[in-house]
């Protein structure tokens, strides 16, 4: 998963999606810690496309 902070809308929906909670919103910066498990909810949530697939995982 590759995260563009600048496509970011900061809205929080990733964060609340991740059932892993690797996702943290902190003011106007998101943090994505180790340990995705590609479940991809983050790309299917997020409304300004700011999480997008690695080539190599599709």
């Amino acid at each position: 998963m590759i995260f563009q902070a600048e496509l970011c809308g900061y809205c929080g929906a990733c964060a609340s999606v991740c059932p892993l909670g690797i996702i943290e919103l902190n003011g106007y910066k998101i943090e994505v810690l180790e340990g995705c498990n590609n479940c991809k909810n983050c790309i299917y949530i997020c409304p300004l496309g700011a999480f997008q697939e690695e080539k190599d995982e599709i």
